[in-house]
């Protein structure tokens, strides 16, 4: 499977296998996540924080809030 990343600037495509791509999708409703590409794009972003640090912009404390109940959800927290 091929997913697009979509970004202001650019998008690219990850290649997932099939395997991981249904393991995601068991979860999206348990885990608070719309899609496939949502949920990928918060667990890199989630592990790109925590191996170097916030990024440009620091996250509102919306987001946090939303970043949370998801983690919650996912019974991490």
């Amino acid at each position: 499977m091929c997913l697009y990343m979509v970004r202001p600037m650019a998008k690219r495509c990850v290649e997932l296998s099939e395997e991981l791509v249904k393991r995601i999708e068991s979860v999206l409703d348990k885990a608070g996540f719309k899609s496939v590409e949502e949920f990928i794009e918060f667990v890199v972003s989630e592990a790109l924080e925590a191996v170097a640090g916030p990024g440009e912009a620091s996250m509102s404390k919306e987001d946090e809030e939303k970043v949370k109940e998801r983690l919650r959800a996912l019974g991490y927290i």
